[in-house]
């Protein structure tokens, strides 16, 4: 069975940051595309970040780039987001991807 757990959502202020974890299970992690996808309250599901199998591409919503960095560790089917400068519109719940598959989701809240 497929499972795609997230965690290191919180609260912080404009500018701060957080990494966010992603545990995958039941699949051969190392041969995947992963993304990240977040739903802001009240909007649709946005496709933020994608990276390739072995971490050697990735790609970005314009949005983000340049504040955020996916990466993916194959050793420890784990797949990350290091989001940096957060604004107040980054505020969601950020999946982790796989296909058609997610997780249960992180909830991310920047204000002051």
């Amino acid at each position: 069975e497929v499972q795609l757990v997230e965690s290191g959502g919180g609260s912080v202020q404009p500018g701060g940051s957080l990494r966010l974890s992603c545990a995958a299970s039941g699949f051969t992690f190392s041969t995947y595309t992963m993304s990240w996808a977040r739903q802001a309250p009240g909007k649709g599901l946005e496709w933020v970040s994608t990276i390739n199998s072995d971490g050697s591409y990735t790609r970005y919503v314009d949005s983000v780039k340049g504040r955020f960095t996916v990466s993916k560790d194959n050793a420890k089917n784990t797949l990350y987001l290091q989001m940096n400068s957060l604004k107040p519109e980054d505020t969601a719940v950020y999946y982790c991807v796989k296909s058609q598959l997610r997780g249960q989701g992180t909830q991310v809240a920047v204000s002051s």
